[in-house]
């Protein structure tokens, strides 16, 4: 079935990423009108979101969210057949000077990054950083062993070294041993889990927001500073991402200062380009109490 899957895939974007669009354009009104994908939930966080926009503004974001939601499900499985060249072409980097800063100080970093534009793409970051430690993305294994092994490999493709959650503490302790340094990729907007006793609640996007701790967590314990991966669409297929220190020494903050500030930064970029957040997801699944 893989074999099949990845035969599929790979013979759809062997079509110029240009005729994909084209693909995006027409799949667009089947999903947005006719399946109506997790409709209500887009429309439900969006209208939470934003209380002071009208019914009219709402729809625009929705229908513009719908739009680039396609075209990241062709982006994304066109990275198949990318060069090197095309995904440094297409994906741009700032302030990599402050992580090998860092590196030279002997310290791995942690970068907090978010849905937020096409953070597949950032999985080429490996090709900006040559003869360093590679990238460490962490990720969760796909409930379809198909699917999980398609995006693995699409991940790993140009030399990022994923790192699953559950393994993560156990790599980070053999790699401090073996003095080596990474940058540990954490997506840090999904909805924790647990009990809600032990969330961190703040204000985001005008809600009460339960939010994840665990990278800053880790950046206290190891002492691994932070970084937050700000991406922007410069224009369709084309990306760039800001690295913005949000704390080099993470022992001397406050607890959940770092979180906080991550928060801040993320909500401040979706406020600028909502559209460009996956706003599919049950990001807000608990209520405060």
């Amino acid at each position: 079935m893989y074999y099949l899957l990845f035969a599929t895939v790979w013979l759809i974007t062997l079509l110029p990423l240009r005729l994909l669009y084209l693909l995006s354009d027409l799949l667009y009104p089947i999903v947005y009108y006719v399946v109506g994908y997790r409709k209500k939930v887009v429309h439900t966080n969006i209208r939470k979101s934003f209380p002071d926009k009208s019914e009219k503004e709402i729809l625009k974001i929705e229908r513009r969210f719908y739009r680039f939601f396609c075209d990241l499900f062709f982006e994304t499985m066109k990275e198949i057949h990318f060069s090197e060249y095309e995904i440094k072409r297409r994906m741009t980097y700032g302030n990599v000077s402050g992580i090998l800063e860092q590196y030279s100080l002997g310290k791995s970093v942690m970068i907090m990054t978010a849905h937020y534009g096409n953070w597949e793409w950032t999985l080429g970051f490996p090709l900006f950083m040559p003869g360093l430690q590679a990238s460490n993305p962490i990720y969760m294994k796909q409930s379809s062993r198909n699917f999980d092994k398609l995006m693995y490999s699409l991940r790993s493709k140009f030399g990022a070294e994923l790192i699953e959650k559950k393994e993560l503490l156990r790599v980070l302790f053999r790699l401090k041993k073996e003095e080596k340094r990474g940058n540990f990729w954490m997506i840090s907007d999904q909805t924790p889990t647990g009990s809600g006793a032990n969330f961190f609640w703040t204000q985001f996007l005008n809600q009460d927001t339960a939010t994840l701790t665990g990278t800053e967590q880790l950046a206290v314990k190891f002492d691994y500073p932070v970084f937050y991966a700000d991406i922007t669409c410069t224009k369709r297929g084309y990306y760039h991402c800001e690295f913005i220190p949000i704390s080099l020494e993470p022992t001397k903050t406050n607890e959940f200062d770092i979180t906080e500030k991550y928060m801040q930064l993320l909500e401040k970029r979706i406020q600028t380009t909502p559209e460009y957040w996956l706003w599919s997801h049950r990001r807000w699944k608990y209520q405060r109490n």
